[in-house]
């Protein structure tokens, strides 16, 4: 198919999708996922041009578009913006393809009328699955509730799940990120049977697990840590939001607030609660050690501590150590996660993570590859790895540790029993 202007003029049979861009040459991988989805039924047009075919009846057969940009169209937002506007006002629905692109731009095109973004490079059936939601009707919601999603329901099972605690030891350290994606992976690691899996903000100042996650941060999140005394399951559950129906989200407060606010009792009712309604807890620590960070080291099955190979990384994890050791904490429950850890290939890097190790007296159980920036955009577009990039490093690493984790549970499970 040829991909212009006059091919979508031309055409005997009926064109039901265009792509809109500067060069479509440049997005290679649309192409070919267009080619699949619509066969010879698109076309593709200049974003100067897209205005003008919207006045020709030949545009009154089209389904969809697709406006796939990167960041160096950013300067000619308002006029993608108009693109979407006259699509919307002739109902045609507009998806946007992004690379690179600034939330603050996409989150403008998503208010001027585009259904949705998918990110670039585009992940397996993206493209099908987006146009697969812009043909199916959409149903008369349900009557709200509370003030978000469909609320879980309270466990039936009398058990205590396993409590994973991710503390980062210096800023950027891929805490969140590790947090986020192990317990999205925890959650689908068995796709007829997964265990349930909860995730935890305890960053109550600047968490960032909705936002990973594309969730509200709700009202009510203060309202359970503030009065946890009154606090029964059916309340807690009501408190927490499911992301995708897989992934159940304890998210952070919408204020900030005081890390002091709440005790150590306040938060072991809640990870309590937490234990017996899900197979799995992950607790995204507060980067500040406080008064329940003890709580929550004693109480963990594994309590991962991420670094980076710097400085900066090793220094804050000699005084965390000497920090547990004068209070008498067990120390030795650290479990280190290198971030961005060197290549295989990079020997120099490798003997940097040895003599890092050595020199702290620590073991560096897990070395976790850079996953570039792909990582950076998932976050922005509200998604797991798994769901952005399938093949990308870092998911294929914590995808792993996610099954060794569940197939240790289900050994000693099994010894139990």
């Amino acid at each position: 198919m040829s991909g212009n202007t006059a091919a979508v003029d031309q055409e005997p049979a009926p064109i039901l999708a265009c792509t809109i861009s500067r060069d479509v040459q440049a997005f290679d991988l649309l192409i070919e996922d267009m080619e699949t989805e619509m066969g010879e039924s698109w076309g593709d047009l200049s974003i100067e041009d897209a205005i003008a075919f919207f006045e020709q009846p030949d545009s009154d057969t089209l389904e969809f578009v697709v406006i796939a940009m990167d960041d160096q169209d950013e300067v000619n937002l308002a006029q993608i913006a108009e693109v979407i506007r006259r699509a919307d006002a002739k109902g045609i629905k507009a998806l946007v393809v992004a690379e690179e692109v600034s939330p603050i731009a996409l989150h403008q095109l998503l208010k001027v009328g585009a259904e949705e973004f998918i990110p670039y490079p585009l992940p397996d059936r993206a493209l099908h699955d987006a146009i697969e939601r812009l043909r199916t009707p959409e149903t008369p919601a349900a009557p709200p509730q509370a003030d978000g999603p469909a609320t879980p329901r309270v466990s039936d099972r009398d058990h205590e799940g396993v409590l994973i605690a991710v503390h980062g030891l210096a800023g950027g350290s891929g805490a969140t990120t590790l947090a986020v994606n192990l317990a999205w992976e925890l959650a689908n690691v068995d796709k007829k049977d997964g265990p349930r899996v909860c995730i935890i903000d305890l960053d109550l100042q600047f968490g960032s697990v909705s936002t990973f996650l594309d969730l509200p941060r709700r009202d009510m999140i203060y309202e359970v840590l503030s009065d946890t005394a009154s606090v029964d399951e059916e309340s807690f559950m009501a408190s927490i939001l499911t992301y995708n129906d897989r992934l159940n989200v304890f998210t952070a407060p919408a204020d900030m607030l005081p890390l002091d606010l709440v005790s150590s009792e306040d938060v072991m009712t809640v990870i309590n609660l937490a234990r017996a309604n899900f197979d799995y807890v992950v607790v995204d620590m507060p980067s500040t050690v406080v008064q329940w960070t003890e709580t929550i080291l004693t109480a963990a099955h594994i309590y991962f501590a991420t670094i980076e190979l710097d400085m900066r990384s090793a220094q804050n994890t000699l005084r965390m150590i000497r920090a547990l050791k004068s209070e008498e904490l067990p120390a030795e429950k650290l479990r280190y996660v290198l971030n961005r850890a060197p290549k295989f290939t990079d020997l120099n890097g490798k003997s940097r993570v040895k003599r890092l190790a050595e020199s702290l007296d620590i073991s560096v159980e897990l070395q976790m590859p850079d996953g570039g920036k792909q990582v950076v955009q998932a976050g922005d577009h509200g998604v797991p790895l798994a769901e952005a990039a399938t093949k990308n490093p870092l998911r294929k690493e914590i995808q792993k540790l996610a099954q060794q984790l569940h197939a240790l549970g289900a050994e000693e499970d099994a010894a139990a029993k």
